[in-house]
């Protein structure tokens, strides 16, 4: 063999050597080899999640009849409930149909949130967002647990009817009762109607004689 032939041949054994070697250093830091050779993939690093501590839960479009005791129940299979309020009208107590649920696990919320978001219940689309804790309001839960007594409308209007007025407060009273009948009268003459209404009496009687409403 001559020189130049031995000088060829040790060229590439180098060449082999130094491919094998980069081969085995990017085997020894790659995750994983692609099936049909080549070199070897890095996976990306995967980014902690930061875990959510948002425990309390807005539920909005509750649909009727899906109150306080219903919501208890239902929504406590999923995990532990600290506080549940609906939103309420203040004169009549009827729901807002919006609410607001705090669990004790901030885990059991984010489920809640995640499964219950958009779940159709009696033809409604319950809206759940989770609410983060700077967001949460002060007076959000005050007198979460008080049980709302609706507004007895007849007894309020008896008392104001039976209530024992004033001249001046009398004379408005039978005005008013002028102006309205007036106003019938124009409605009926415009409708071709033949009717003679019967006239108002607005003599003033004192405040002993009156008929009051029963109380009872």
């Amino acid at each position: 063999m001559g020189a130049k032939a031995k000088k060829a041949l040790m060229k590439n054994l180098r060449k082999k050597a130094a491919s094998s070697a980069q081969l085995s250093n990017e085997k020894s830091t790659a995750d994983f080899l692609p099936l049909e050779g080549g070199s070897g993939r890095k996976l990306a690093e995967q980014k902690e999640v930061k875990k959510s501590n948002a425990t309390v839960l807005y539920i909005g479009r509750i649909p009727h009849g899906f109150y306080e005791k219903e919501m208890q129940a239902y929504f406590s299979q999923f995990g532990t409930i600290k506080k549940l309020r609906i939103a309420r009208n203040k004169k009549t107590g009827k729901s807002k149909h919006y609410g607001f649920i705090e669990f004790e696990d901030p885990e059991v919320a984010e489920v809640v949130a995640d499964c219950m978001h958009n779940y159709l219940l009696f033809e409604h689309l319950l809206q759940v967002y989770l609410i983060p804790p700077e967001q949460v309001h002060p007076k959000l839960w005050k007198g979460f647990n008080y049980r709302y007594k609706p507004l007895d409308w007849v007894q309020i209007e008896r008392k104001l009817q039976n209530k024992d007025r004033t001249l001046e407060e009398h004379k408005k009273l039978v005005e008013k009762i002028m102006k309205r009948d007036k106003k019938r009268q124009k409605r009926i003459e415009a409708a071709g109607l033949d009717y003679e209404c019967p006239a108002v009496v607005g003599e003033i009687q004192p405040a002993a004689k009156r008929i009051r409403f029963d109380e009872d």
